[in-house]
């Protein structure tokens, strides 16, 4: 990405972020007080995550989860740990209104690929790993073609996509996606599982996806050429 596109993309991320912190504020502090009294402290925790090139940060949440613990002191499944308040605030994506603070602070962007575990960087493959080329963001074009009903090569595939057609008007249309996209709560998880089950690696070193897939996303690239 050009030096030029970077700047207008981090003034865009200035601007937009600050105003949308304002005007989730009242929301933000609701969320806070439920989940302060339904949960407990922490209220927000932060977590290890991958960035741009590859850099770790602290990327922060509200919690959506107890910390119930077995008898060998490991955490349970995310399922079993999953409450129903942190099922209702990751449905409507509010669990994430934390992350605009680390927009603000320049750790991520409002649209770029999902900012995952640094214990994936060793299992992608060379085509994968370029996700890592731009900023991450708390919404993105894998975000709005499926979210977590996607497979993880889905997902990858759709984020390499995003970092070889980045623009601020696909920007916008990614933005205005997400809206609609949180307002149906649709794809928060996988069938089976209360989120996304972890990224172990493409078998062959090659992308995992089945003939249908790979025409849905053939449309949905389709589909972005005639509207830009």
């Amino acid at each position: 990405m050009s030096v030029n596109r970077v700047r207008v993309k981090r003034v865009f991320d200035l601007v937009a972020g600050s105003i949308l912190s304002l005007a989730c504020c009242p929301v933000a502090a609701l969320v806070a007080v439920a989940v302060r009294i339904m949960l407990g402290r922490p209220v927000i925790f932060s977590h290890e995550r991958t960035g741009l090139h590859g850099e770790q940060f602290q990327c922060y949440k509200f919690r959506t989860m107890t910390n119930a613990c077995d008898e060998h002191a490991r955490l349970l499944p995310d399922g079993e740990r999953m409450t129903r308040l942190g099922e209702r605030l990751r449905r409507f994506s509010l669990d994430e209104l934390p992350q605009f603070w680390n927009v603000l602070k320049g750790d991520m962007s409002l649209v770029g690929p999902r900012p995952l575990l640094p214990e994936y960087m060793p299992r992608y493959t060379p085509s994968q790993r370029r996700r890592h080329e731009v900023k991450p963001g708390i919404t993105g074009w894998a975000q709005v073609n499926g979210r977590n009903s996607l497979t993880w090569e889905q997902k990858f595939e759709l984020d390499v996509w995003y970092v070889d057609h980045l623009t601020l008007r696909l920007d916008f249309k990614i933005l205005w996606m997400t809206l609609l996209k949180v307002v149906c709560g649709e794809g928060v998880s996988q069938q089976g599982h209360a989120t996304m089950p972890k990224f172990m690696g493409s078998r062959a070193c090659c992308f995992d996806v089945t003939a249908s897939a790979n025409r849905d996303i053939g449309q949905q690239r389709r589909s972005l050429d005639e509207t830009t």
